[in-house]
């Protein structure tokens, strides 16, 4: 797989750089009637601010990559991670209820994929200024210093979940029994709103461990290079790897304790 050129990472991190600016420019989103409709699913929202994002980052990539396909959260762009050549796997805005409520916890998360593996990921928190960055082969990074996962074990770990919000009818109680079982054996847990920014916790070793029964594919596209680059692993609840282009469910780890959560999540 050829490696990208230091002038190529360097332009999809301006590119990052500048997606984020344009959600710090959000003021009062919940107020304006116009920015926010509803997509399928319970509670799933769109902003003017995800599609003007959006739209950004695939003009500026086409202009470096111009024979890239894209994989997309608004619009659906592109219909799944190709074999052969590269596919940029875009979140515009990852966490956009937090968005939509200022609770400043969003993320803009962008990863690449050259035939059909992934080659380079980005995570962007805009109102931290984090920039999370990995290449295959090349380790991770927060704004360009090196990151690894904690080696806490269970007990002392830190997890935290997703909620599936999309489809609570379906998963809601599963979600909240597993998280109350993985509660119980660890020192507690959190719930961000953002599973970009809780990957990328668990790679840099703020948390031990995250999980969440579904997740499309811009959710952990960029976070899952960031996360094994840091020594952690990333697997659906089987344990097999997490398909980049399909949903899934998803955990997340240092890679320590990674049996013992997927026993307490699939647990009767």
């Amino acid at each position: 797989m050829k490696p990208l050129e230091n002038e190529q990472k360097n332009a999809i991190c301006r590119l990052m750089l500048s997606a984020g600016e344009t959600v710090l420019e959000a003021r009062q989103v919940e107020a304006d009637a116009g920015a926010i409709r509803e997509k399928p699913g319970d509670a799933n929202f769109v902003t003017v601010y995800d599609v003007r994002v959006q739209t950004q980052l695939i003009e500026g990539l086409r202009g470096l990559f111009p024979d890239a396909v894209f994989l997309a959260e608004e619009d659906h762009c592109g219909s799944g991670v190709p074999q052969t050549g590269d596919c940029f796997v875009i979140d515009p805005i990852d966490g956009t209820t937090n968005f939509i409520h200022d609770m400043q916890c969003s993320a803009v998360s962008v990863a690449l994929f050259r035939d059909a593996s992934p080659l380079f990921g980005a995570v962007l928190d805009p109102y931290r200024g984090e920039l999370f960055t990995a290449e295959a082969g090349k380790g991770a990074f927060l704004n360009g210093a090196p990151i690894r996962v904690s080696q806490r074990d269970l007990p002392h770990a830190l997890a935290s979940f997703g909620t599936s919000p999309y489809d609570r009818d379906r998963l809601g109680d599963v979600s909240f029994a597993a998280a109350k079982r993985i509660f119980m054996r660890t020192a507690d847990i959190r719930r961000s709103g953002s599973a970009a920014i809780d990957i990328c916790c668990v790679a840099c070793g703020r948390t031990d461990l995250f999980f969440e029964f579904v997740l499309s594919p811009w959710d952990f596209a960029a976070g899952g290079l960031i996360l094994t680059e840091a020594g952690g692993m990333i697997t659906d609840f089987t344990g097999a790897q997490a398909r980049p282009g399909a949903k899934s469910s998803v955990l997340c780890s240092n890679a320590l304790l990674h049996k013992a959560a997927l026993e307490i999540i699939n647990e009767a």
